[in-house]
């Protein structure tokens, strides 16, 4: 991917520790770039293989006895070459070769940067400052930088039967997934303002929720459970998985983890909605959030006590075959605007990334693909070291290069909130020339019947939120792009 880029910002809202900084490992971009490395350098690639070579020469020159030790020494030789470049530069360069790191600087231009929802204006009344040295943009660095992000790890219990104690090359999809739940989760017990200060104590719900993505079987959301619950869309140890099934994967787990507990005590204290088409997304079709499914939704999390609670909505897309394509970019750019937003689940195919915020026609993401080793967060430790669930890199890459395969993520805190996003997502289908990523219904032509509880909730008496594409909107004759998902 070209022009997809990083840099480490350094002020005084980066809290990178040492220790941070020594658990970087051969399947992540690298280690973070300071200042002076913000480029991908030649000479650091050629001293690096001179290293390596460096003990294939030392033993291959070194006096044995005979021709078999000799013959010895160059194996050994090579094999320590072999293995020091694999582990330090091979995963890396790949990684690269498939991200596009470190390859630019990191581009910000005077428009406005969207951050879930939040709004950062870069423009300057001085054209000739640099926007990434004002204090908006520190203020955005802030905002990035207390998104929880959770990456590959190793040393973990094994997962369930099988041999696997780390999810190096395969996990990033079920990572990438646990970075936009905990990220519905600080909006639903702190709040979208909150941000991490380094000052201890820690808050103590921003440690329970850390505690849930723990990596064993006893943290609520943790990959073994994870990859449990998904049994039935195929996930497993150790493959990779696209987001439709990652998205029916947590529905079945906050289901299983609802019938568990009592409702006070969920892990997850929010209905899961996952926006199909009409065919249950299984045969295309834009996806169509339906009020009158997600009023019962929330009525069956509720078990019957509410008409309404907080919510999570996740629709998982296909926009293109191959690529992304070009008449959803704007769309997808759009929905960082929504103060419902949680981000998208994309990247590259086989290399799934959070996708967090929007400038111009690039996207700033939080990447999973750095290894670290396994950290048990305990509920009662206020004072615990949390670095490694946090990045002050600041990544991008051109929106065109996502993905086509993704899913977007919302949270409604509360019946207003979700009208306010219907609201939005009505204005959005619009402007989408008649190829909407997704639309809005009351309620569906053969409505399904709730489990439990029948009221519907409280439905708007207008047709204010009944829209689809509309019939006099210049219909694309472009191929349709919709694909299995």
């Amino acid at each position: 991917m070209k022009g997809c880029s990083e840099r480490t910002v350094t002020s005084e809202y980066s809290f990178k520790s040492s220790t941070d900084s020594e658990n970087r490992n051969q399947c992540s971009p690298g280690p973070e770039p300071g200042p002076s490395d913000k480029k991908f350098s030649k000479t650091s690639l050629w001293s690096g293989l001179a290293s390596a070579f460096s003990k294939f020469d030392k033993h291959s020159e070194s006096k044995g006895v005979g021709k078999k030790g000799n013959s010895s020494s160059r194996v050994h030789g090579w094999s320590t070459a072999v293995k020091r470049i694999m582990n330090v530069s091979s995963m890396r360069r790949i990684q690269e070769r498939v991200l596009g790191l470190n390859k630019t600087e990191l581009s910000i231009s005077t428009s406005d940067i969207w951050l879930l929802g939040v709004c950062y204006k870069m423009h300057l009344e001085d054209i000739s400052a640099d926007p990434a040295q004002s204090d908006r943009f520190a203020a955005f660095v802030e905002d990035f930088s207390s998104r929880i992000r959770t990456t590959y790890r190793k040393g973990f219990t094994a997962i369930g039967d099988s041999k696997f104690t780390s999810d190096v090359h395969w996990g990033c999809m079920l990572r990438s997934s646990q970075m936009l739940v905990a990220q519905a989760l600080i909006c639903h017990r702190l709040g979208r303002s909150w941000r991490k200060v380094p000052p201890k104590p820690l808050n103590q719900d921003y440690i329970e929720i850390l505690h849930l993505f723990g990596d064993s079987e006893a943290a609520a959301f943790s990959i073994h459970n994870l990859l449990q619950a998904g049994k039935a869309y195929a996930l497993a140890p150790g493959s990779w998985v696209g987001p439709y099934a990652m998205c029916r994967t947590w529905e079945t787990l906050a289901r299983c983890k609802a019938k568990e507990t009592e409702l006070e005590d969920q892990s997850l204290r929010m209905a899961i909605y996952v926006v199909s088409g009409d065919e249950d997304g299984e045969r295309g079709g834009a996806p169509v959030v339906c009020i009158e499914d997600a009023s019962r939704h929330c009525i069956e999390f509720s078990r019957g006590q509410a008409d309404w609670t907080p919510i999570l909505l996740l629709v998982p897309l296909v926009l293109g075959l191959d690529k992304l394509n070009s008449r959803y970019i704007p769309l997808l750019g759009a929905t960082f605007t929504f103060p419902q937003s949680l981000g998208i689940l994309g990247g590259r195919p086989g290399v799934s990334t959070y996708i967090v915020g929007v400038q111009d026609d690039r996207v700033f993401y939080l990447d999973p693909h750095e290894v670290q080793q396994v950290v048990d967060i305990r509920t009662d430790n206020l004072e615990a070291d949390t670095s490694s669930y946090h990045c002050n890199v600041i990544r991008q890459m051109p929106l065109d290069s996502v993905d086509p395969s993704l899913a977007i993520g919302f949270y409604c805190r509360d019946r207003d909130d979700f009208d306010d996003f219907c609201k939005r997502a009505c204005e959005l289908v619009e402007k989408s020339n008649g190829a909407p990523l997704f639309t809005v219904t009351k309620s569906r032509s053969l409505p399904k019947p709730a489990t439990g509880h029948h009221d519907s909730g409280r439905i708007p008496d207008d047709d204010s939120f009944d829209v689809g594409p509309s019939g006099d909107a210049k219909v694309s004759t472009q191929e349709d792009d919709w694909q299995l998902l």
